[in-house]
């Protein structure tokens, strides 16, 4: 059993039991998190898709903790103007939990 959830701009395909990383939510550890925007589901046998939602279907989450991602080097150099410029940066997100997928 699996189901399709818009979570912001991004698609994700989520099962029970699943731990996935969304984007930072302001949110400490053991709150709950609502996806109401389910795109499609399946059960195994039968796929059920929205238009574009589908109604009162929700996945529920838990959240587990907060994680960083793996550091990025970002360089800015200028030819011929002894121009360098080397940043790094580590994006933020929220580690989660999927408890229950629930059609209506």
């Amino acid at each position: 059993m699996y189901a399709i959830v818009l979570d912001g701009s991004k698609q994700l395909k989520v099962a029970e039991g699943q731990e996935l990383q969304i984007d930072y939510r302001d949110a400490s550890s053991g709150d709950s998190i609502t996806f109401d925007k389910v795109l499609a589901h399946s059960d195994g046998e039968k796929l059920a898709f929205g238009s574009p939602i589908l109604k009162g279907a929700k996945v529920t989450a838990t959240v587990t903790g907060v994680g960083r991602g793996p550091k990025l080097v970002v360089q800015k150099f200028r030819r011929r103007k002894t121009h360098r410029c080397k940043n790094g940066h580590r994006q933020i997100f929220t580690n989660v939990k999927i408890e229950k997928i629930q059609l209506a």
